[in-house]
């Protein structure tokens, strides 16, 4: 194969960090349709926060072009795909954005070209939905005029210690020889390594599992915080002690949003579902994390309630609204089920979150966030995503005498915590 010169096609949190990296050894262009993002990234700045400022200018200052214009890619002959792959309302997955890329995509294939797609899908998904539109659009042959692979994105947001050349990478590719080269290309700038899967519907199913394994993890200590709360135990102290075992899986209840763990599985089940097979286990983590927004609502209330604190009109501050922490990605997060349950009861809320951006939140949810520290106070505080900045923050101030605190996250101080998940 000629000389390789890539476009990554999708600019957020998995295809900038990636065609960053191939940028420090490949001619590399990101493209994406959203014109203020690449006009903000082309400025040296990305808003997600996984790459620093230094690093992007850097490369752009060597080469590096993000663009909106599909003229841009026309000359390049590796594509990679990393575009979103959510659910819908009814939580099928919606392969939109894979449709469109693969339009695009095959506006600008040509002869002896690869594109490797690394979005999150079920077995099948590359071969049988995405390679028929590069086919259709282009009218090229795939595995005669051009080929393909698949190297599932594995980008932890937020995470600054497993950036993305250091998580080993699994590829796949049409043919063994495309494997080859395809793992060549991403084993020269992944630090951390490649695992060469031998098939694509093989690389497809090992990213899919990887979350689905997660997420019914969390779904069983989720479980056991709502026994041991029935029994007056804390969660916390349990899973402590059990962790002293050498092969002790260490998961903590929590929420769980986000656009992997709580999606992936969704993807797992509909698959397995086509094949006439209902995953029982799958499903029930999903209905147990799913609901864990509301039952943490609920417990509030409930302390509430014993305290004698009047519900109805009552103060209430949520802390955090992303989906993880030290991360401003509001994607799926699962802190809208904890103020959805909570106004309900007609509670006055404020969401306090440093890291969110407040348009962001009003244009998904139509919720109000503010990033300074509030001056009210408030009958009861939920610290529902553990940001840094919390570690310091001089909770009892900003309280009633008469409060409740409840720590999903287990992060606060257990003496002033009246509850934990």
């Amino acid at each position: 194969m000629k000389d390789i010169k890539i476009a990554v096609i999708g600019l957020g949190y998995v295809g900038l960090p990636l065609a960053r990296l191939f940028s420090t050894k490949y001619k590399t262009i990101g493209f994406d349709v959203n014109k203020s993002r690449v006009e903000a990234l082309m400025n040296g700045h990305d808003a997600t926060l996984e790459v620093e400022d230094d690093l992007l200018k850097n490369a752009i200052a060597n080469g590096f072009l993000c663009s909106t214009n599909i003229d841009d890619i026309k000359d390049c002959n590796f594509y990679v795909v990393t575009v979103p792959t959510p659910v819908d309302a009814n939580n099928n997955p919606d392969l939109t954005p894979l449709y469109k890329a693969s339009e695009t995509v095959g506006k600008v294939i040509s002869n002896g070209d690869i594109v490797v797609y690394e979005s999150t899908v079920y077995p099948g998904v590359t071969e049988d939905e995405c390679l028929p539109v590069v086919e259709r659009v282009s009218g090229l042959i795939f595995n005669v005029d051009f080929f393909a692979g698949y190297s599932p994105e594995r980008i932890n947001p937020g995470d600054k210690l497993h950036t993305v050349e250091k998580i080993k990478k699994v590829t796949s590719g049409s043919t063994p020889e495309i494997g080859v080269l395809v793992n060549d290309v991403y084993s020269s700038v992944i630090t951390a390594g490649t695992h060469l899967a031998p098939s694509m519907k093989v690389a497809e199913a090992a990213k899919v599992i990887e979350n689905s394994q997660r997420d019914i993890n969390i779904a069983f200590v989720n479980e056991l915080s709502k026994i041991f709360n029935r029994m007056g135990i804390d969660t916390h102290e349990v899973l402590e002690a059990a962790g002293t075992k050498w092969n002790f899986l260490p998961f903590k209840p929590g929420l769980v949003g986000g656009h992997c763990i709580g999606v992936d599985p969704y993807y797992l089940a509909q698959c397995a579902q086509r094949y006439g097979y209902n995953p029982e286990i799958i499903l029930a983590g999903r209905r147990m994390n799913d609901g864990i927004g509301e039952y943490v609502a609920n417990q509030v209330i409930k302390l509430m309630l014993k305290k004698g604190i009047q519900v109805v009109n009552s103060e209430v501050l949520v802390l955090g609204f992303t989906f993880k922490e030290n991360c401003p990605d509001v994607r799926n997060t699962k802190v809208v089920d904890i103020v959805k349950a909570l106004k309900e009861y007609n509670i006055n809320i404020t969401i306090y979150d440093p890291w969110a951006k407040a348009q962001d939140v009003m244009h998904e949810y139509g919720l109000k966030v503010i990033n300074e520290m509030p001056v009210n106070k408030y009958d009861a505080t939920i610290l529902a995503v553990a940001h840094n900045e919390f570690a310091g923050l001089d909770i009892i101030s900003l309280l009633n005498k008469l409060h409740v605190i409840y720590d999903v996250k287990g992060f606060l101080n257990k003496e002033l915590v009246d509850e934990r998940l």
